[in-house]
């Protein structure tokens, strides 16, 4: 116990090698237009390449700095300008550097006194994030994702109707109704189930022609709900669903939520950025009288992984009481600082990632008009491939988008001014798929595809990479039709 256990001289230089690695591979050649998406390989092929096995003893510095090349060579590179699978793609550098720091500090928030510069910071973003929302007062946390975030909105709104719940459980409490669109985050019916609520208690509310929810049969659910003998508690709105990106009309559903004293939350996790822009925000019109908010600035903002804010209107302390016990190891009351700041207690965790960090560095590099210029930019890159699908034989939209989801079909030479017969639409349902694969061993580009009620498989295109230009956007296009023309 004299020495160190650790030789940390050898420890620094491995890093400095490591550090060079990242910005080689893991950020000039994952930006690089010119390099692959992915680098495809069959899962066995891809065991034996790692060699995964873990033995008795270490490995020396050359053949684990070979495993860290390895790893960004082989995965997926969502930072790529033609990588458009997921809400989220792109890599900001600044962003980069404060999930660096978060890595390095390798420390939780949860008490003032272990994290003061990251619980401050947090308690910054929130109250900025609640202003472009409409509040001038209220509370929130940062939590592990936007499921969880809305599985907190559910449970502080059971908690602020029957605050007996938090201890005697479910027993005593009325069937409760919650209600969320068809194009709801499927984490609505998995917090339903993880609460106890249970999933037959979801009611989805039919939506539009465009996705969104009709208030009117908001309105209708909640009467037969009532009428069975449950007891209404929540209504879920989307401001940009998953697959259409369809905004739900938040005042006329927050008029329905105050006439039935329901509690109403907004899942704007993909949609919430929309915020910062003067010319999109009329998109969540009314957002300022719900309950509570869920926004990932992890999707549009290019923040990176994970980073989902959970905003509550009230501000009497309602997170607390809801999920506090106050451990005494932890959160003593007699510590010579103000204890208000030890805000872990607020949240269902104990140990938390400092996930404001990275998008308070962000936000101080690029300035909330920056940030706004980004969603525009995304905005105005939708637009312009937009016009080039219409205007390009063999694609069909599915929809007009509304915000950044583009939707559509390509319709392969074979198949077109064949009738829309039951078979004509089995064989474009099979488009899709085929030239993802083909993409993806070829590693020239990622997007994703899904059927929809009964819509048959069509790519649903996301732009949020600021790094995408209109070359990328033509390139998209071309692949797809090159990819699939002998279909």
């Amino acid at each position: 116990l004299d020495d160190p256990g650790l030789d940390i001289a050898a420890g620094e230089e491995f890093l400095q090698e490591v550090f060079q690695i990242l910005l080689e591979e893991g950020v000039q050649k994952s930006t690089d237009v010119t390099q692959k998406v992915c680098d495809w390989k069959e899962p066995q092929e891809l065991r034996e390449l790692l060699d995964l096995e873990l033995r008795s003893d270490g490995e020396g510095q050359e053949q684990l700095l070979q495993r860290c090349r390895d790893v960004l060579r082989l995965s997926v590179r969502t930072g790529h300008p033609r990588f458009f699978n997921q809400l989220f793609s792109g890599l900001d550098h600044h962003a980069l550097a404060g999930r660096f720091l978060t890595e390095t500090l390798n420390t939780s928030p949860y008490t003032y006194e272990v994290a003061p510069v990251l619980v401050l910071m947090e308690e910054q973003v929130l109250a900025k994030l609640r202003e472009l929302v409409g509040w001038s007062s209220g509370d929130g946390i940062f939590a592990p994702g936007g499921s969880m975030s809305n599985m907190l909105a559910m449970n502080v709104a059971r908690f602020q109707r029957f605050p007996e719940s938090r201890s005697r459980g479910n027993w005593d409490l009325p069937r409760l109704g919650l209600f969320a669109s068809q194009e709801s985050h499927y984490s609505i019916l998995k917090g339903a189930a993880l609460l106890g609520i249970g999933t037959d208690n979801v009611h989805l509310v039919r939506t539009d022609e465009r996705g969104k929810m009709i208030p009117e049969e908001l309105e209708k659910e909640i009467q037969r709900v009532k009428a069975e003998g449950s007891e209404p508690l929540f209504v879920c709105a989307t401001s940009g669903t998953t697959v259409l990106g369809a905004f739900d009309p938040l005042d006329t559903i927050a008029d329905i939520c105050a006439r039935h004293r329901l509690w109403l939350h907004v899942d704007a996790a993909w949609g919430g950025s929309a915020l910062l822009s003067p010319q999109l925000r009329h998109l969540l019109a009314g957002i300022h009288r719900s309950d509570s908010v869920t926004w990932n600035p992890h999707k549009l903002l290019m923040v990176g992984l994970q980073c989902s804010a959970f905003l509550l209107r009230d501000s009497s302390g309602l997170l607390q009481r809801c999920h506090g016990v106050g451990a005494s190891y932890l959160f003593q009351r007699d510590k010579f600082y103000d204890v208000s700041l030890d805000t872990g207690d607020k949240s269902p965790q104990c140990g938390r990632r400092a996930d404001g960090l990275k998008l308070w560095i962000l936000w101080k590099a690029v300035g909330t008009r920056g940030l706004g210029q980004r969603v525009e930019r995304a905005f105005t890159a939708t637009r312009y491939l937009l016009e080039q699908v219409k205007r390009r034989e063999g694609f069909q939209l599915v929809m007009e988008p509304e915000f950044i989801n583009l939707c559509f079909w390509f319709i392969p030479p074979s198949l077109r001014g064949q009738d829309s017969s039951p078979e004509f639409w089995d064989k474009l349902g099979k488009v899709a798929p085929a030239i993802k694969e083909k993409m993806i061993r070829k590693g020239s580009m990622m997007v994703g595809y899904q059927p929809h009620g009964s819509q048959v498989n069509f790519f649903r295109q996301i732009i949020t990479n600021p790094a995408v230009t209109r070359q990328d956007l033509d390139f998209f296009l071309d692949e797809i039709q090159e990819l699939g023309w002998d279909l």
